[in-house]
């Protein structure tokens, strides 16, 4: 059966930026397994399913090339800013709200309509945060080819879960971070297996430019790519962890990531209730749709 599909840079206004991400459309049918196998074709960092949904406007699944993973970012953005182009999902005026049912429950999206200012906005709403194991430094740097002094001085590697569990490590500066490499995939693969997280977070503070206030990289390890141009779930758990921990003066800010890559992106965050309970992450931008087709199975 035919089924269209886009493909979609999210947290960019220009094509060929921020995060491509697959859309594939009419996926009711789809089991788990041909999902899975679709994924891997596309071999993007996930790729969304939209279904219908009983409790929501419209049902999303998220694959990576290797697994389900029950919330992502960027694939939240693509996949509204899909159904926008393709008139499945009608504005109703300057703000459209809806939710969208994924693995484990719905989440809230606000859809602000494209001005002569600025183009259109999508904004999710993701899960209350969840701060999980902290890790022990000596054991995690090593694998990136880092050692414990380029830690910032006193930050703690954690999980934490905005939706999906990511483990955050902040890092000294810029430097520090660039030097950052997966330096022994094999025992990432096997640390992350015994572990509470998806995928590792490297970030620091101070943007890529000076609109940003952070600035971060985000590893896989295979068949999952190994660098993860701009991520959004990841995103929302880093700034849960910075506004928690008094890394940030404001609760609003810019996330900058991928511009290494040759991807630049940025991230809109802003984030709800005090420092020690946390409400809500929001995080959103805009997205372009750079190809549209069908998928023949």
């Amino acid at each position: 059966m035919p089924y269209p599909f886009l493909l979609v840079d999210a947290f960019t206004e220009t094509a060929l930026g921020g995060n491509p991400c697959a859309v594939v459309l009419d996926a009711d049918d789809l089991t788990p397994e041909m999902m899975q196998r679709i994924a891997r074709e596309f071999n993007q960092s996930e790729t969304a399913f939209v279904r219908r949904s009983t409790v929501a406007e419209f049902g999303v699944r998220y694959f990576t090339p290797a697994e389900e993973i029950p919330l992502a970012g960027h694939p939240t953005i693509a996949t509204v800013a899909a159904l926008v182009h393709t008139g499945r999902l009608p504005l109703t005026g300057a703000r459209t709200m809806l939710q969208l049912e994924l693995l484990e429950g719905p989440i809230r999206v606000e859809v602000r309509a494209a001005t002569a200012e600025q183009p259109l906005q999508i904004r999710m709403t993701q899960r209350r945060p969840v701060f999980g194991a902290v890790h022990d430094p000596a054991v995690v740097l090593p694998l990136f080819g880092l050692s414990p002094d380029d830690l910032l001085p006193g930050a703690a590697i954690q999980t934490v879960s905005t939706g999906t569990p990511q483990l955050m490590i902040l890092l000294r500066d810029h430097d520090t971070l660039r030097r950052a490499h997966v330096a022994d995939a094999a025992g990432l693969g096997r640390y992350r297996a015994s572990s509470d997280f998806f995928s590792p977070h490297l970030f620091c503070l101070g943007g890529a430019t000076p609109a940003g206030q952070t600035f971060a990289r985000h590893f896989g390890t295979p068949p999952d790519i190994a660098e993860d141009p701009v991520t959004g779930s990841a995103t929302g758990g880093m700034a849960a962890y910075l506004w928690h921990y008094g890394y940030l003066e404001h609760s609003q800010f810019i996330a900058e990531q991928g511009h290494w890559m040759g991807r630049p992106g940025a991230v809109q965050v802003i984030i709800a209730g005090l420092r020690d309970n946390i409400g809500a992450v929001q995080i959103g931008g805009p997205a372009v749709v750079v190809a549209e087709g069908t998928l023949k199975l």
